[in-house]
Parts: structure tokens; C-alpha cells; sequence
């Protein structure tokens, strides 16, 4: 089985970080999003075959996964203009002609379930999750006896409140190709973009079966909080903190954290859910639940939910104070 992992977008909700970094390349938990999404699927279902489409800033993830991945079969197919999900699936056509069976797993996207039972399922299937306003999601309406009879792209009214969760399974390679010819052949757009979910629905109603497959938790990695929540979950799963930490000078480590690699730290309190890129260094710094990227420079501050880039300086005021007693101080 193939593996489709779509990769071109701008990433614009994670401005500024995602102007110069591919967000399928920003850092959770001490490694790329990208990575942690092809480790989990070697890991859980055995794949060595990926396609990614790739577009915006691209050369950086094909590079990166080049590099990181040498021994993977690795294809890589570019999206000259993003026109939705559905057609980033249609312009990977050829390279799907020879599977029978391919999982789609968007390229932000994390995600706790059984993989290995998904894939059992004889029919194609569809990773769903309940959630409170599905008005911004892919949602599916099923049937009476537990199949999926409907996909609808954001509705206004939803009927349902099972949501897609950007991990699909397709038993049924060349009806999914016909489908994708169909909706952009024929112009069929859904918020201006084809969509991956018009094409689902063409193939149910041309008789492919499609059925539920719940998902325990997922992550979309878009938004600043996700990405924060995302890197405090994985730190708390086996394989992602760093467990033999060396010494740092006058510093406190409040576990799970990941420190990478020729990291200077000194006189500082670091955890928990954080996670520090390679090379950088931090100085009289208190930093909880939040990722610092490669090569910082952390001094004299305080840092909450906070995500720096790699590069990058950070410096607070520091302050010399001889308060005497009975006296408030507020800086904020």
C-alpha cells in the first residue's frame, strides 16, 4: 500500500512562522510534523511507499525527507496551483495507477487510532471523530446499517456532527481516480476548491462503500494552540521526551521535555511540554509549554504558550530591585 500525504499549502494561520518554513517542517516534540506522520505510519502500518505532493517552499520538505528518509520509496509530485484537496489527489493521478489500495493522510495532521485494525477493513474507509460545531469540517452522514451515505465539505446546516479527520483509507483506487476526473472535469467546486470530500461523494454514489472509522484523538496542526497542545500530548508518549538529560548549570527540568542536541542552558527553568531545537542556547529563562526552534537564543525572560522559530534572539529586561517590606510590584 501506498501512502498520499498532501504538503502544499501556505500554512498562512501559522504566520510568521510558516513565511520562510514549510509547515509539515515545523518542530512538535522535538521533530518535524512531517516526520512524526511518516514514523507512525512505518511504525503502525508498515508502509514504504510514499507520495507527497508538495508546493509552496517544498524543495525544503523533499530535501529534508531525502535526507531523513534515504531508504524510503519516495515520490514527489508538485502542485503548481492549490485548488483544493481534491486536486492535489488529481494531479498525483499517474502515480497511483498501479495501487490498488492507498491511504490519504494530510500533511498537518496527527492523529491516535488503530491503524493497523483500519486497515483490515476490506471496504474503504474514512477517519471520522464527533465534534461540537462541524460547520468547518468534512462531514459524514451514515446510514442505518453503520455505512457512510453522505460527505458534505463544510455545511452550513450540519446533520451530522462526524467530522473527517483528514486520514482516508481507499480500497478502490480507479473509482477514486474517476471520481477526481469527474469533479474537475465538470467544474464541480465546493467554497471555490475542489474537494476531496465532492469526489468521496461521486464515489459512494457510483457504488463505492465507504464505512466510519473512529478516531481516539487528531490534531490539526494550523493554529498556534494546536501545535502547543500537540507537542504537550507527544511529550507524554513513550520515544519523544528526552529521558537521560545531562546536567545543565544551576537549572531545574521539569519533565516531559525534549532538549536537542549541543544545547547551552544555564541558570534557568525549562518544563514541562517543552520542547528546544538543536544548538540553541537560554540564560536566565523560565520557558513552559512551548517549542523553541534550532539555534535561539533565550535570555532573561519568562516564556508561556510560546513558539520562537529557529534563528531567532529572544531577551527580556532584566531587572536589579531592593524592595523593602509591605511593597506590590506589577510589571505587566
Amino acid at each position: 500500500m501506498k501512502a498520499i500525504i498532501p504538503v502544499a499549502g501556505a500554512g498562512t494561520r501559522l504566520r510568521p512562522h510558516t513565511y520562510t518554513q514549510p509547515k509539515p517542517l515545523i518542530p512538535v516534540a522535538g521533530k518535524p510534523i512531517i516526520a512524526s506522520i511518516i514514523d507512525q505510519l512505518i511504525e503502525e502500518a508498515g508502509i514504504q511507499e510514499f507520495i507527497l505532493i508538495i508546493g509552496y517552499l517544498g524543495n525544503k520538505i523533499q530535501s529534508y525527507l531525502e535526507e531523513r528518509y534515504p531508504d524510503l520509496n519516495m515520490e514527489f509530485v508538485f502542485q503548481e496551483e492549490r485548488k483544493g484537496l481534491g486536486h492535489a489527489i488529481w494531479v498525483a493521478q499517474d502515480s497511483l495507477k498501479d495501487s490498488d489500495e492507498v491511504l490519504i493522510v494530510l500533511g498537518d495532521t496527527i492523529f491516535e487510532t488503530d491503524l493497523r485494525s483500519m486497515l483490515k477493513v476490506s471496504d474503504s474507509c474514512l477517519g471520522v471523530k464527533k465534534v461540537d460545531d462541524p460547520r468547518d469540517f468534512g462531514v459524514v452522514e451514515i446510514d442505518e446499517k453503520g455505512f457512510i451515505k453522505k460527505v458534505v465539505e463544510k455545511p452550513r446546516i450540519p446533520k451530522s456532527n462526524m467530522a473527517i479527520v483528514g486520514l482516508y483509507k481507499i480500497a478502490d483506487v480507479p473509482a477514486l481516480v474517476r471520481s477526481l476526473n469527474h469533479i474537475v472535469e465538470n467544474d464541480i467546486r465546493t467554497v471555490n476548491e475542489y474537494q476531496l470530500s465532492d469526489a468521496l461523494m461521486h464515489m459512494i454514489e457510483t457504488g463505492t462503500r465507504f464505512q466510519p472509522f473512529k478516531v481516539n484523538n487528531w490534531f490539526d496542526c494550523g493554529k498556534k494552540e494546536i501545535l502547543l497542545a500537540t507537542n504537550a500530548m507527544l511529550l507524554k508518549r513513550m520515544g519523544y521526551a528526552t529521558a537521560d538529560i545531562s546536567e545543565f548549570e544551576n537549572t531545574i527540568i521539569v519533565h516531559p521535555v525534549s532538549i536537542g542536541q549541543n544545547c547551552n542552558i544555564s541558570n534557568s527553568i525549562i518544563g514541562p511540554n517543552v520542547s528546544i531545537g538543536d544548538n540553541s542556547s537560554l540564560n536566565y529563562a523560565i520557558v513552559s509549554n512551548s517549542i523553541i526552534g534550532d539555534y535561539s537564543n533565550i535570555e532573561e525572560i519568562v516564556l508561556q504558550r510560546s513558539i520562537v522559530g529557529s534563528d531567532a534572539s529572544v531577551r527580556g529586561q532584566y531587572q536589579s530591585l531592593n524592595i523593602g517590606d509591605n511593597t506590590e510590584i506589577d510589571f505587566g
